[in-house]
């Protein structure tokens, strides 16, 4: 990455990209965040040229709008040197792929990002936030993380972009079911995020994830922030849910888009068609399309029995630590 990388922010309408260019800020989302002087605002059928000369292109879409976006860029052209980064949090419809998998067919494995990690906007931008930026690409890795790392933020690398991926999926998830159990105890709500966590895990661990990436600052440090968040819309959801909104109804109520509730379906499918059990999760996608009453919903989080666990035999380390006491 060049030191005085010249930046712009391309908007799915010229209307959008008329306001923010004019106001500098976003009313809605960010009010009194002031944009950049150096960012040019364009309308993204305005947008081949910049295209054409980035080095990254981030796509900062909800993933169900993805293949919207990936046909227009396709459109436009990018340039052949251009790394592709994601920074969606939900699967991509209709087959719940993650992001970085619906990229990688387009652009290879070695072009593709992904970020993740507890990045609450405002928080981001006053005080800094936790990113995790993964690809197959080490060099691609790095040169994403140092483009944050010089505007302050941290970032750390990853050659995990499945576990990354599904690490945020699994936390808006979860953040669905413990606002929708929170109300009924929160012994329930962990017990929720728990088996949510460790349902989307096995899922990861098929496709290719490490378990370690969901004990990091993308699975629980993401977890974290969102259930902590005053404004957290996934929490929100779940909450709405509980009090008996239909689902339909939530994006309205909270006034953005809920990514996780169209995500909850296709965790579902994904798991199911993986051949793996995930009775919480999909008890969690009756309870969103409406088929599920809130009390079955608690009651199976509360009764859910976990498999027995096994015990294993002493790793090879321990063994080796046992026998240096001995000799001693």
């Amino acid at each position: 990455m060049r030191a005085g990388l010249r930046t712009a922010l391309l908007c799915r309408t010229p209307e959008q990209a008329e306001q923010l260019g004019r106001d500098r800020h976003n009313e809605r989302y960010l009010p009194a965040v002031e944009l950049p002087r150096e960012l040019r605002v364009r309308a993204l059928s305005d947008g081949r040229e910049a295209l054409l000369r980035s080095d990254l292109v981030f796509l900062a879409v909800p993933s169900k709008t993805l293949p919207e976006a990936l046909a227009e860029l396709s459109r436009l052209g990018v340039s052949q040197r251009a790394g592709v980064v994601s920074l969606a949090k939900g699967l991509v419809p209709p087959d719940g792929l993650s992001a970085s998998l619906a990229l990688e067919a387009i652009y290879g494995s070695q072009r593709v990002a992904c970020v993740g990690g507890p990045s609450h906007a405002r928080e981001m931008v006053e005080s800094g936030a936790g990113l995790v930026c993964a690809s197959r690409s080490e060099a691609l890795a790095h040169g994403v993380a140092e483009a944050f790392q010089r505007a302050g933020v941290v970032c750390e690398v990853s050659d995990d972009p499945v576990g990354v991926e599904l690490a945020g999926v699994a936390k808006n998830v979860a953040a669905v079911a413990v606002g929708a159990t929170q109300a009924q105890g929160l012994n329930a709500a962990g017990m929720a995020a728990a088996d949510i966590f460790l349902e989307v895990l096995s899922l990861a661990a098929a496709s290719g994830g490490h378990a370690r990436t969901f004990v990091g600052r993308a699975g629980t440090g993401d977890l974290v922030a969102t259930a902590l968040a005053p404004t957290s819309r996934n929490r929100t959801a779940g909450e709405l849910l509980a009090e008996g909104v239909p689902a339909q109804e939530i994006p309205e109520r909270v006034g953005q888009a809920v990514e996780a509730l169209e995500t909850v379906r296709l965790l579902a499918h994904a798991l199911e068609r993986q051949g793996l059990d995930a009775p919480v999760i999909t008890a969690l996608a009756h309870l969103i399309e409406g088929s599920m009453p809130l009390d079955d919903w608690v009651a199976l989080v509360r009764a859910k029995q976990p498999p027995p666990a096994r015990f294993s035999r002493p790793s090879t380390w321990w063994a080796r630590l046992k026998a240096w006491f001995r000799r001693r």
